[in-house]
């Protein structure tokens, strides 16, 4: 069976059309709220959401479907991704909700679920939850219906969790960071996690009016970040998406730092201290050509997955690692924390730039990336990679780039795209690599 509803990362779409309506909501609290009904203890579910205006209306049918189960349900509020992970654990609750689109504009959301050890469901699960969605599913007795409560000191919690990431002794005093929540989950957790460490702090994105969300700002759009940190000539810059899962830096000269850099440095510190496991970092393929040669000068390895934080996660479960990411700022550190946390991986950046005693131009600037192009090619329909045509220009492409270079294609799987990635030492070969394989992509697409 193949999932209709679940994709890469949750159930994600435009609200109030087709799956992501309070309808879908209710049944997908009723479905998670089945599966999990295990043993014979009082039942609970946790539900965060970020600013959308979209989240009262889902959260309110999640509730109602997890309570007509049997479940009680404890609301925390607009609060991060990885707090919903992190609060599912502590307070022994058997399944996490977070409602939220992630980077996407404030007209989408989603449904990400957490199992009780705080990681998002597996396969099997998912799948499962998607079989119910089409069945009569029982409902609890009326003196079985859940409650539900909104507890106060969600974000305290939360705060007090990523401050212990750090060693007691590091503090943040003396650094002006600028931050951009993105109108988002953190804009309230950030600020403040980074200010009770000392930092003087010059926060932007924090205004969320539920129509707002990543409006130009946040990680996906540091324009709004660059300008801030050189106009009030902050130390360091620090973006955030919608639910704080992601991470970009803006160093003191205004340039953006991506995941890439971020995981060079974070994996290359812990290896120093002996700290890394798995003897390197995992990253999708999109990740630059440039971060694997560091590692490799390092004497470490990049382990690749294919796109997404979720297959990032799997491979570095089952092979030991505790650094990984995306280089879009997905940065997951198993030491601390289940899923992306974008909030957690700033403060390792941030005790490194204290601690280091360099600019953030210099500490995070560990490689020079080659050259790399993404182009999308949309197609109506046929399956044009498998074409005679494109298979040739593919291997014509790899071999003008064999030893220099890597090349990496991949349908969407939310459009009909082709995505076509190149990158090597020399540009203007990458660039005709990509340009041979579209036009081929096109052609086959007719």
């Amino acid at each position: 069976m193949s999932k209709q509803f679940f994709g890469t990362d949750g159930i994600r779409g435009r609200t109030n059309q087709g799956a992501m309506t309070a309808a879908t909501a209710m049944k997908v609290g009723q479905a998670a709220g089945t599966r999990f009904l295990r043993g014979t203890h009082r039942h609970r579910v946790v539900i965060g959401k970020d600013t959308r205006l979209s989240g009262y209306m889902l959260e309110n049918a999640m509730v109602a479907g997890f309570t007509s189960v049997g479940m009680d349900v404890v609301l925390l509020g607009p609060m991060p991704t990885p707090a919903v992970a992190l609060l599912t654990r502590e307070l022994r609750a058997d399944v996490g909700v977070m409602i939220s689109a992630s980077h996407n504009p404030y007209e989408d959301n989603g449904i990400k679920l957490f199992g009780p050890d705080g990681f998002k469901l597996s396969d099997e699960d998912e799948l499962a939850i998607e079989k119910m969605l089409g069945e009569d599913l029982a409902l609890a007795a009326s003196e079985d219906i859940g409650r539900a409560r909104r507890i106060e000191d969600a974000r305290g919690r939360y705060i007090h969790a990523v401050k212990g990431s750090l060693p007691s002794t590091v503090r943040l005093d003396g650094l002006k960071i600028a931050v951009d929540c993105a109108n988002g989950a953190a804009y309230q957790v950030a600020p403040s996690a980074f200010w009770e460490l000392g930092a003087e702090i010059v926060a932007v994105g924090v205004s969320p009016n539920g129509k707002n969300i990543n409006k130009a700002c946040g990680s996906t759009h540091p324009g709004l970040l660059q300008e801030t940190v050189v106009s009030s000539g902050a130390d360091i810059g620090i973006a955030l998406d919608g639910d704080a899962d992601r991470l970009i830096v803006v160093d003191e000269k205004g340039q953006t730092v991506d995941g890439d850099q971020i995981m060079a440095l974070i994996g290359s510190q812990l290896a120093a201290r002996g700290d890394l496991r798995g003897g390197g970092v995992v990253a999708t393929v999109m990740s630059n050509l440039g971060l694997e040669r560091f590692l490799q000068g390092q004497g470490l390895t990049l382990e690749r997955t294919k796109v997404g934080d979720r297959h990032v996660l799997e491979r570095m479960k089952t092979g030991g690692f505790n650094v990984g990411g995306e280089q879009s700022g997905h940065m997951i550190l198993l030491d601390h924390a289940t899923t992306g946390d974008g909030t957690v991986a700033a403060l390792q950046v941030l005790a490194a730039l204290v601690q280091s005693g360099k600019r953030a131009s210099e500490l995070l600037h560990l490689f020079d990336p080659v050259p790399q192009l993404l182009r999308n090619v949309r197609f109506s329909g046929g399956k044009p990679l498998e074409a005679a045509s494109v298979q040739a220009a593919i291997a014509d492409a790899e071999a003008s780039l064999d030893g220099k270079g890597r090349l990496v294609i991949r349908p969407s799987g939310t459009e009909p795209v082709i995505r076509v990635m190149a990158e090597g030492d020399d540009a203007g070969e990458v660039e005709a690599a990509v340009a041979s394989i579209c036009a081929a992509i096109e052609e086959a697409a007719v």
